[in-house]
């Protein structure tokens, strides 16, 4: 393959960013804020993050916005001092080396536990268990039917995400991601089987997608409007809790023709299903090309993409940007590799969630290309 003519190593300008390359570390989940105060540590996360800085944009593991939005074990905050003091670290050393670095900020709802909530229960749209696992500091346990949210504690979430989005600018990220996908908060707000609400926040999909307009409305009254985005994940079907029914796609539509029609984000990112759903008459099968002539803006695409198919998609014009999950994970030379034209290492599952270095940062590099180019 001829270099020059990869798609995803072209250069690209998202808002007020130039991109050296399309290639975006997709947000993970890896549990190694194994500390007291969940926070990032310089000795795993910031060299994690710089280890794949040649990424055209990195979006970090999902955020917790507050101590209520926490579902699962060692997953770093953005709501405290030390918080933000261990971000600030990540954000200087990739900025250094020339890399460019979006917060996730996230709230898991249902998908949580008592146990991390002092035994109360965790809050949702509607008190629906979603009859999951979640890992908890005492072991893997059964969901719970969760507590459904007053329209107080709607306003009280609205305004953590609002300070996490501080805290965000605080820590020195380029922007902030809005975790609004994979049956967390947002997304079961969006979701007729898990929201059953009959006031202004369900019902009608307008209802159903109100409070993430407004959690977006009020962050945008303290950051540009170009350095937010939103990730989704239309087609979720049997997992993380989340059922589709004849309204999730319109819902979707909605949202999606919304932002594109009123907002200047940065992006918008979608995910490609993550089962099979084309025996469902009302699921879509290939998000991409179906989204792409409803977003007039930045589109960013997931979930399961190689580098064959991540230039092909951007290829064919139904996406601007790609987000590799597990592949940076156990390469963090991955555009080097994709220059190069190297094969890829394979990850090692068992090592994803587990602490220490193992996994995480000592994946080798094979290319030359470890760090950006300033």
């Amino acid at each position: 393959m001829n270099t020059k003519e990869q798609a995803l190593l072209t250069p690209y300008t998202m808002g007020n960013l130039d991109l050296p390359n399309r290639v975006v570390m997709a947000p993970m989940t890896r549990s190694r804020a194994d500390n007291d105060d969940t926070a990032p540590t310089e000795d795993l996360h910031v060299k994690y993050y710089t280890q794949r800085a040649t990424a055209g944009l990195i979006i970090t593991e999902g955020s917790q916005v507050s101590k209520r939005a926490v579902g699962y074990i060692n997953t770093a905050g953005i709501y405290s001092t030390a918080q933000v003091e261990g971000w600030k670290k990540v954000t200087d050393s990739v900025h250094k080396v020339g890399g460019r670095i979006f917060a996730q900020l996230w709230h898991v709802g249902r998908i949580s536990h008592p146990d991390f909530h002092n035994g109360e229960l965790p809050w949702a749209p509607s008190a629906i268990n979603p009859e999951e696992e979640v890992y908890t500091p005492d072991g893997q346990k059964k969901t719970v039917t969760p507590k459904a949210m007053t329209v107080e504690e709607i306003q009280t979430t609205k305004e953590e995400f609002v300070q996490a989005a501080k805290n965000a600018m605080n820590a020195g990220f380029d922007g902030i991601e809005i975790h609004s996908s994979n049956g967390y908060l947002f997304h079961q707000f969006f979701n007729g089987t898990s929201n059953h609400r009959e006031d202004n926040y369900g019902g009608t999909k307008e209802n159903k997608a109100r409070f993430f307009f407004e959690v977006l409305d009020a962050i945008k009254e303290v950051m540009p409007e170009n350095k937010i985005g939103a990730r989704f994940n239309p087609s979720l079907n049997g997992v993380f809790g989340m059922t589709m029914d004849e309204d999730t796609i319109p819902t979707f539509d909605y949202i999606i023709e919304r932002l594109s029609d009123e907002y200047d984000l940065a992006y918008v990112h979608l995910s490609e299903p993550f089962t099979d759903v084309s025996d469902l008459d009302y699921a879509v099968s290939n998000i991409a090309e179906h989204y792409r002539p409803k977003y007039k803006g930045t589109l960013m695409i997931n979930s399961g993409f190689d580098q064959e198919k991540g230039n092909k998609v951007i290829e064919e014009g139904n996406a601007d940007l790609v987000a590799f999950g597990k592949l940076y994970v156990s390469n963090p030379d991955l555009v080097g590799r994709f220059r190069e034209n190297v094969e890829t290492a394979d990850w090692d599952k068992d090592t994803f969630y587990t602490p220490g270095k193992e996994g995480y940062t000592d994946y080798e590099a094979e290319t030359r290309e470890l760090m950006p180019q300033k």
